[in-house]
This record gives structure tokens, sequence and C-alpha cells, in this order.
């Protein structure tokens, strides 16, 4: 079964057994607790719904299949889904993380797992040749995006996950920007991959949630303990409007990508565009790691201006179309100010070492007409000085 027909399919198989309905969609099942006839042994596999709901179990059957995993697990945002993965490490353990990193996965570790032991060291590198020196005694975990939020660096996971394999280190990828529909890190040897189901999965900005999920049935049976025991599952409500976002991924990617390689094409030629961050250019230094690994470069762009912090907010001000949002992923446009918005925890030293200046504009492109993106774009440039 191709891509498209198991985002519509899987999980969504019709009951027709005794008592099934034939359901073309799966219900909602908001029940909390679920009635047995015997004390040990719940019906259907289902005693309380943190542990195991019939529409969540439905979207996690979905995810795996999506990823060519075994083990999906649905949580209540991303970083509930990024912190149960964390839940799998113990005190002193160091982890090595890509250096432009999320600024909330970077909070996460910053100021709510260092204070029990966690250790993360933050470096450039794009492969496993760049990333051997950084491995210490104590290495348990490299922590992967790719490409990365929101500078776009891609990371070759291929000898990443060989390099780790040889000495036992877990590695765990944050594929949000490249989704399922793009690429796929398990088939790669990554042990773990994380989404914000919330961008482009749900891709209506109307759900937030978060996935986990992996091939290995140890760290699947962990998973699964920590997410009961944890608690921070998705509702059944979500995982129904999540199922029924990844109905229409394929074909919003394929329109998000469209539009992207446009709106590129003409900021590559705009004299106010100081540089462009976007793995489909050939100018891009991990341009041919991405088209090897990638059956897509993905629909977000980021790109500097010249000029100052306030020609940038002058610029996102002037736009009328495209919405200043934290969020991407959507089928709408969204654009936003990483210094002051999702790397705000970042420390601006930090943030200026790996290459986030203040002038950087991170641009989710929906799949509104291109040319009204365009347009939008264009007539704020010429406000922004």
């Amino acid at each position: 079964m191709k891509f498209t027909t198991k985002a519509i399919h899987v999980g969504n198989t019709p009951n027709f057994k005794a008592g099934g309905t034939g359901d073309v969609i799966v219900p909602i099942h908001l029940s909390t607790t679920f009635a047995r006839k015997r004390v040990y042994a719940p019906t259907a596999g289902y005693d309380y719904s943190r542990s195991g709901n019939p529409t969540r179990h439905a979207l996690e059957k979905n995810l795996a299949s999506l990823e060519h995993g075994k083990y999906a697990f649905a949580y209540a945002s991303g970083l509930a889904a990024i912190t149960n993965v964390l839940l799998l490490l113990k005190p002193g353990d160091h982890v090595i993380g890509i250096d432009n990193l999320y600024g909330g996965t970077y909070r996460l570790f910053s100021q709510v797992f260092a204070q029990w032991g966690i250790q993360l060291s933050l470096v450039n590198f794009t492969d496993g040749d760049s990333l051997v020196n950084y491995i210490r005694p104590n290495t348990k975990c490299i922590w992967l995006e790719s490409p990365t939020n929101p500078l776009l660096k891609i990371v070759d996971l291929k000898s990443v996950s060989t390099i780790a394999k040889k000495k036992g280190i877990l590695t765990v990828i944050d594929n949000t920007f490249a989704t399922p529909c793009w690429q796929q890190p398990l088939d790669l040897d990554i042990d773990i991959v994380i989404h914000s189901a919330t961008k482009y999965l749900g891709g209506h900005s109307d759900v937030t949630a978060g996935c986990v999920i992996t091939k290995n049935k140890t760290l699947g049976k962990r998973l699964g303990f920590l997410q009961n025991a944890v608690g921070a599952i998705l509702s059944p409500f979500d995982s129904y409007a999540l199922l029924k976002g990844i109905k229409t991924l394929s074909v919003r990617m394929e329109k998000h990508g469209k539009n992207t390689k446009e709106v590129v094409a003409f900021l590559s030629k705009h004299k106010k565009i100081k540089k462009i961050y976007y793995p489909g250019l050939l100018s891009h230094p991990q341009h041919a790691i991405a088209k090897k690994q990638m059956q897509g470069f993905g629909a977000m762009v980021s790109f500097e201006l010249h000029g100052t912090i306030q020609t940038a907010i002058t610029f996102m001000e002037s736009l009328k179309l495209i919405h200043i949002a934290i969020s991407l992923g959507a089928v709408e446009s969204l654009i936003e100010h990483p210094a002051s918005m999702t790397h705000a925890s970042v420390p601006k030293k930090e943030r200026e070492k790996c290459g986030l200046f203040d002038t950087l504009i991170r641009l989710s492109v929906g799949i509104e007409d291109v040319d009204d993106i365009i347009a939008d774009l264009s007539q704020a440039l010429k406000k922004a000085n």
C-alpha cells in the first residue's frame, strides 16, 4: 500500500464484526472507562482511556504505518512527546543535539531536564564524521532535526545512525519539517521519530498534538509504559481531528512544495533579501544530502533581510495575507521572527553562534494561490526599510 492510500485508510477500516456499524470514519470514543464482564479480561483490551482508547489507537496505527514503524504513541503536544522520549534517559546521561535546535526543545533540556542531570551539547554537525569528535563516554543520545528549525540544515541521517549503532547510542529525530510524506528516518536506522503533529500532520491549525514512532520492540514497550505512566495522552476528539487531517497530507504537501519553489524563486531575485535558507537550492551546503534522503525539499523557507531587526519587524507587520504566528505547517501561510518568538528562550549569544540573527525570518508557505502569497511578500518588502 502506497503513502497516500495508507494516510487515508490505515486505522480507518470499517468494523463489520457482530455489533459493528461499518463506520468509514473512526468514531470518537469519548468514554473514559470501559466495562468488563470478567475481572481479569478487559473488553477488547481496553479498560481506562489513559491506558488505551479506540480512537487514539486507530490514529497510532496510522502514524506507525506512515513512518514505516511498528509502535506509535500520540500525546497532547509535540513537547509532551519529546518529554516522554527524554524520560528514557538517566541522570548523568549526555545528549548531543544539532546546533540550531527548536527553541522549545532547547528550553526543555536547559530549564527542565538539566535539573535532573541530563547534559546537552549543541554542536555543528551534518554527518557521522563531523559528529564523532563530540561523543563522550556518557553520551547516550543524539538528538536530530533535519531540516533543522529554523536554519534548515540537513543531516546525513544514515551516516549518523551508523556511527551511533557502533557506539550503542540512541538516535532521535524531530521529523516535523519533512513529514513522513518526504522523509522516513526509521528506514535510515534512526531509532525514534518525533512529530509536532500540530503542524503538517494536522495541517489546519485546529489540533495540538505530538507523536513518537519506533520500530524497536524494546523501545516501543518502554515508551508505551511511559505514555501510560506519565499520562500526557492525546484526547479522543483530537485523535479524530488528527486522523482527519492526515487524510489530505499527501495532496497538501504536494501543493505546499510547489508553492514554496515559486516563493523561493521570487525571494532569490529580490534585492532586499540578504540570504535564503532552503535545501532545494543548489547553493544550499547540504543540497546533495537532502536530494539523497528526502522525496521533497519541504515547505519551510528562512531568509535574512538587509537592514536591522526593525527592518524585519516592519516587513512582517506590513503583511496582509500572511499571518504572523508561532506555528507552521498549516494550509494558511504563517511567518515568524525566531529571535523574538520560537527561539526567544535561546540566549542571544547561542543563537548568533549558530547563525540565527535578529534579521532572520521563517516562512511556512501555505497552499493559497501562490500569486497571492508572492504579491503579499512583494508589497511588504517595499515597506521594509
